[in-house]
């Protein structure tokens, strides 16, 4: 069965739901690193991907962000930036699978008892959450502001890009 639509998860409602240890059959997170490039590094400015309306992001959009924007600063700025994901999926979004075709009304109970299955995870962002940071020099400025605004297309949810100097 496909995959449901990502605009199905995007608005922000219900209870919270993130108790792991209750069920079982969760699938992981699809972020790999959290942290990229020069880690160690100290840069003397932060651009950030902050969003302007609540909404949930999921993982694989997070990670898709993520991996649009290292290949642009990894082009243009090898080693002279520090990409950070400044938020961890804890929502778990469920999915009340219903059977397809002909006679599955014979099959299925239809929305009674739908709790659901859990199919991935997501960041619940109010207004003006910092979803990513980018930590570079200014030299690689244009750099960075040019690789949040691409990794903005893959997020849900309208953003801006925010600099300001890191406190030394």
């Amino acid at each position: 069965m496909t995959r449901k639509p990502a605009r199905m998860y995007r608005k922000v409602e219900g209870q919270v739901y993130t108790r792991q240890e209750y069920m079982g059959g969760i699938p992981t997170c699809r972020i790999t690193q959290f942290d990229t490039g020069n880690v160690r590094g100290a840069f003397p400015w932060s651009l950030t991907l902050g969003t302007e309306e609540a909404a949930q992001v999921r993982d694989v959009a997070l990670e898709a962000a993520r991996v649009s924007a290292v290949r642009v600063l990894e082009k243009a700025a090898p080693n002279e930036f520090h990409l950070k994901v400044r938020r961890f999926p804890h929502q778990i979004l469920r999915e009340h699978k219903m059977a397809m075709g002909a006679g599955a009304d014979r099959i299925s109970d239809g929305m009674r008892r739908a709790f659901g299955k859990a199919v991935g995870h997501a960041v619940r962002a109010p207004i003006g959450a910092e979803l990513l940071t980018v930590y570079t020099t200014e030299a690689h400025l244009a750099d960075a502001k040019e690789a949040l605004r691409k990794a903005s297309h893959k997020l849900p949810v309208p953003t801006r890009v925010i600099v300001r100097p890191t406190a030394s």
